[in-house]
């Protein structure tokens, strides 16, 4: 009987990847994420999932920690099916008045970070000949918005790497898309005032859609 599978989460402490930390978990396969930080979400995994679930505090701006985690994660489970690029470090705010520390963070978070994973994980699946890579994007990668220049160039750095990579895994069974999840409430974007909250939703083409439906009936 084969081992189930082993999915790398970054970020899964949270928001969109706590989520799905929880539902590959669910469905019985064993998880590996990390983060700055434990909360009681990882606690609770850690109780109630000790065979399946695999958690260390890793800094996103120390590169060296990203690749000891993902030895640390091949130890531990002995291969790597799927790696989810989740971690992300929304800044806004305009490009001039940025600092040299902020952008660097912001660089090293979103697309060093996912960079190096790719590169680590990506050498066990080639070993294996079989893989799948899922890069969380945005809307922000190809739709220009105000304040959200570091952001949006690092999202659209992230497909552009997808797409190159596509023609460079494909060969070895190795599937890489991009994921564009649209906007949706979590903490990254918790400090948003209510104003600009609607203007969002206003873009968003679901709920343009929930109300051309009550206009509908």
């Amino acid at each position: 009987m084969l081992p189930p599978k082993t999915v790398v989460i970054s970020g899964g402490s949270k928001g969109l990847g706590a989520t799905m930390t929880s539902a590959f978990l669910n469905k019985g396969y064993r998880v590996a994420t990390f983060s700055r930080q434990a909360n009681e979400f990882i606690t609770q995994q850690q109780l109630s999932n000790a065979n399946f679930f695999y958690w260390e505090s890793v800094d996103a701006n120390d590169l060296n920690e990203i690749k000891l985690f993902v030895n640390n994660v091949k130890s531990k489970f002995g291969h790597i099916d799927i790696l989810i690029n989740n971690i992300a470090r929304l800044s806004e705010g305009l490009l001039v008045l940025s600092s040299d520390d902020e952008i660097i963070s912001l660089l090293n978070t979103n697309i060093l970070a996912p960079i190096i994973l790719t590169r680590e994980c990506s050498k066990n699946m080639l070993k294996r000949n079989t893989g799948v890579i899922l890069n969380i994007s945005s809307i922000n990668a190809i739709k220009g918005h105000k304040g959200v220049s570091l952001y949006s160039a690092t999202k659209a750095a992230l497909d552009g790497m997808t797409r190159s990579l596509a023609r460079e895994f494909g060969p070895a069974n190795i599937r890489i898309n991009s994921l564009i999840p649209g906007f949706f409430d979590s903490e990254m974007v918790s400090y948003l005032s209510e104003n600009r909250r609607e203007q969002i939703l206003k873009e968003h083409l679901l709920v343009a859609y929930q109300k051309l439906k009550k206009l509908a009936k």
